[in-house]
């Protein structure tokens, strides 16, 4: 019975320990790695692509183009804290895509391109002329869809 006794002191002893220190894993910064600047080249090199595509009158072709460039974007701004590269790279992708859905009167999608880039510029730190500029012409676009949505 003592020896009972002791093993349960015992036992709640060993559950009191602190726990063990947490293993520390290494943070990498993926926006410091060779390939994260590649992927905004190319994602600003296929969209100047479409641009001139779109501009040119051919949306049709521009279109794929922009859907593949989507994933580009999505790893870009999967980082904790993307570059300014790579939210220039991605809000120039959703302008030009809000811009093609507002040619075909797809008002509502485009709105959401737009919306999404006023808000992405308004959090951004820290503001300069060039942010503040993006975040207008975003709202205008907004404006200009919700315009074309009432008529």
């Amino acid at each position: 019975m003592t020896r009972l006794i002791v093993f349960a002191a015992a036992a709640i002893c060993w559950g009191c320990a602190p726990a063990p220190a947490p293993v520390e894993t290494a943070h990498t910064d993926p926006t410091a790695e060779a390939a994260y600047g590649q992927t905004v080249d190319q994602l600003a090199t296929l969209t100047k692509q479409s641009q001139a595509l779109f501009n040119a009158g051919r949306g049709d072709e521009a279109s794929p183009i922009l859907q593949r460039d989507q994933g580009l974007e999505a790893r870009l701004l999967a980082a904790p804290r993307p570059t300014l590269a790579a939210m220039e790279a991605s809000s120039d992708l959703d302008d030009l895509y809000g811009r093609m859905m507002m040619a075909n009167k797809q008002y509502g999608w485009a709105r959401d391109f737009f919306q999404k880039n006023a808000v992405r510029w308004k959090a951004w730190k820290p503001q300069t002329a060039e942010t503040e500029k993006r975040r207008s012409e975003a709202l205008a676009r907004v404006a200009e869809c919700e315009r074309k949505m009432s008529e």
